[in-house]
């Protein structure tokens, strides 16, 4: 009997192996799947033109040079153009997070009449949408064309963080915390500030990097809102430029950059864009760890 339980014991151990094997496999594919794209457009960016123009550039640099960043950092439309990215980056995410919180909250609160009703509409709002001309004649008639607030206001609200806050809230923080501090003489406001947002940190910044990240690589909307004033176009519309770009050089605002191939200054224009996000990531990621994890069973 030992013998038998034993035998069914390794053979069971033997199927979690082989099935965990699989899921590293599965998993080393997929995070390979995203990282060698990012480290073939380095190494590009740091290639010497020649090796480029000869596709001998895979995964490690060739001619190792950092011309067409020097390029980058001599072009002042580029560095105007990351100076209104992070402008831009930082009044969406600080409006979005206001404006996303101060819906939440009631939503999240039973005691709130109606609010089925307006979380179906916030909700009908992500399968219908009135399309691209209607959100520009309604940007063109708030006169908002040509100006920041065109890249800032329109987008700043997400109905699906919405909602994903607000099930977090009623489903992490008990009505009897608001209730005693109620009792305390605290009106909604200041539960808010002092009871709800800091057991919401998590998910808060899980949010916060949702919407700096769709804010930072958005450019369709600067494309359509930002025609005659070039000062306020940003670093992804910029990028953009150039890689539609059909001719071999690159009207730069001091200079203009003949490149037999212009690869080598789109990868490292790809590279100096996706820097920022990058080094932002690290100081949040504990907390966004935990708000991908909340909801999840815990035991």
């Amino acid at each position: 009997m030992k013998s038998s339980d034993s035998r069914s014991a390794a053979s069971l151990r033997q199927r979690l192996d082989i099935w965990d094997l699989l899921i590293r496999f599965v998993l080393l594919a997929a995070s390979m799947a995203c990282l060698l794209p990012f480290i073939h457009v380095v190494a590009k960016s740091l290639s010497d033109d020649a090796y480029v123009i000869a596709q001998k550039v895979f995964l490690v640099p060739q001619g190792f040079t950092l011309e067409a960043y020097s390029k980058i950092f001599a072009d002042a439309s580029i560095l105007r153009s990351l100076y209104v990215s992070v402008i831009v980056t930082v009044l969406f995410t600080i409006i979005g997070m206001i404006v996303t919180i101060c819906a939440a909250y009631p939503l999240s609160r039973p005691q709130l009449k109606g609010r089925t009703v307006l979380t179906f509409i916030f909700l009908f709002t992500l399968y219908f949408g009135g399309g691209i001309i209607p959100d520009y004649m309604l940007v063109n008639s708030l006169g908002m064309l040509d100006t920041i607030w065109s890249l800032v206001l329109p987008l700043s609200f997400s109905a699906f963080n919405l909602l994903i806050l607000r099930s977090s809230i009623a489903s992490n923080i008990p009505i009897s915390l608001e209730e005693s501090a109620r009792i305390d003489g605290a009106g909604h406001f200041r539960i808010l500030v002092s009871v709800v947002l800091p057991l919401s940190k998590p998910i808060l910044a899980t949010l916060s990097l949702f919407y700096a990240v769709g804010r930072w690589n958005a450019y369709q909307d600067a494309l359509f809102y930002i025609k005659q004033n070039v000062d306020l176009r940003p670093l992804q519309l910029k990028l953009y430029y150039l890689v539609v770009q059909a001719s071999e050089s690159f009207q730069l605002e001091a200079t203009t950059v003949q490149l037999s191939n212009p690869e080598v200054l789109k990868a490292s224009v790809v590279v100096f864009a996706t820097l920022p996000i990058i080094c932002v990531y690290p100081f949040i990621q504990k907390y966004f760890v935990q708000g991908v994890m909340l909801g999840s069973v815990k035991g």
